[in-house]
């Protein structure tokens, strides 16, 4: 083993770079880690093998002399997977970035924890079209997370001594041993703060916070539209140990309306026209957000003709120009009928009928390919 290509054993080519070297054998290492492959004689083989490879070639010196004489110009230098310090590379920075990975955090000397900022906050607001079209200043209550007042987010009673975490020293970590190799996590006593409080605050319980509500102005601008966010800036939770606040992200929900549905800029409308004023002609009149029309709908309109009102839409917060509302017709055909009116429309049916002329042109074409396809298929 000792023997084979340390090319081969990374799987790259003799041209590669440093960063597609430390890339090969971070792949190879977090496979074939002892941890991951507990009594997994021939991973822990593997893992030695590129471990070895990987100190020769991550050293500029060491692969110089690897690429001359091969494994004779080494003189001992390398082999059995030795751990030192040796390697450009350095098995710090490698094994840090494989902690990173596996374990979720690298080795990188932390300290004690400082003061970190809160959380964001979200909060759904539902608005009437009216109210996302034209704009408003909304007022919500939202539960959130404030500075303690009493302790001024310390979490200790005033004029409390805090003392020195004894399990990590005030540096807020502590080291596990995992075989060889070592790891830092949070120190589980002061939760990485690094720090006992003697006397924690009675208002808060030494946490530094307290759970509240507040009341806030939204200012809504004309022309919002469904998913579209307001940013309250500090207005999320309060920091910890003092940190700074998070911000509130008002998220915008509109509404269904009885009239209009929004399309972008334009709103689109649903308008019922009785079959006597599709037939000859006539005004009708629509409601839009700033007031009734007039609608002129030509004679022998069918139903589902759109009708376009010009700048009877939405002015939105990307766009200077308004919109346009779309009113599409549909025909509503008459019910409740007397015999008076019945018979008044079974005559007009026999004059239509009787007149030698199509009134029906969309009716008399589906009927025309209805027989094709009955004699075509089913003849």
């Amino acid at each position: 083993m000792a023997n084979r290509d340390y090319y081969e054993v990374l799987g790259v080519s003799k041209g590669a770079s440093k960063d597609e070297i430390k890339k090969a054998y971070r792949r190879l290492a977090m496979k074939n880690h002892p941890d991951r492959n507990p009594d997994d004689a021939d991973a822990e083989a593997r893992f030695k093998e590129a471990s070895e490879a990987y100190e020769v070639l991550s050293d500029d010196q060491k692969r110089q002399a690897y690429d001359q004489f091969g494994h004779a110009g080494l003189g001992g230098a390398a082999g059995g997977g030795g751990f030192g310090g040796g390697g450009a590379g350095g098995f710090g920075d490698i094994f840090g970035d494989i902690f990173s990975d596996i374990f979720g955090g690298g080795m990188g000397g932390g300290g004690r924890q400082r003061a970190s900022r809160g959380a964001d906050l979200r909060y759904d607001l539902d608005l009437d079209l009216e109210t996302a079209i034209g704009g408003d200043t909304v007022e919500i209550r939202i539960p959130t997370l404030d500075q303690c007042d009493a302790c001024d987010g310390s979490g200790a009673e005033k004029d409390s001594p805090v003392d020195t975490c004894s399990t990590c020293q005030g540096v807020g970590q502590v080291r596990i041993q995992q075989g060889f190799l070592s790891i830092q996590q949070s120190c589980p006593d002061c939760h990485g703060s690094g720090k006992k409080i003697r006397n924690p605050c009675k208002k808060c319980g030494g946490e530094g916070r307290v759970q509240s509500s507040k009341t806030l102005s939204v200012k809504v601008p004309p022309g919002v539209d469904n998913g579209d966010r307001i940013r309250l800036s500090g207005e999320g939770e309060a920091g910890e140990m003092g940190g700074p606040s998070g911000d509130l992200y008002v998220q915008i929900n509109v509404k269904p309306h009885e009239f209009f549905e929004r399309d972008g800029n334009n709103l689109r409308a649903n308008v019922p026209v009785d079959m006597i004023t599709a037939a000859l002609g006539g005004d009708i009149d629509v409601p839009t957000l700033n007031g009734k029309v007039s609608l002129r709908i030509p004679a022998e309109t069918q139903s589902g003709k759109t009708f376009r009102l010009r700048g009877k839409g939405v002015q939105s917060v990307r766009t200077s120009a308004p919109g346009d509302l779309l009113c599409k017709v549909s025909v509503e055909t008459p019910v409740n009928l007397n015999a008076k009116q019945k018979k008044l429309l079974e005559e007009f049916r026999d004059s239509l009928e009787n007149s030698g002329r199509s009134h029906s042109p969309a009716t008399s074409s589906w009927l025309d390919k209805a027989k094709r396809f009955f004699n075509e298929h089913l003849g």
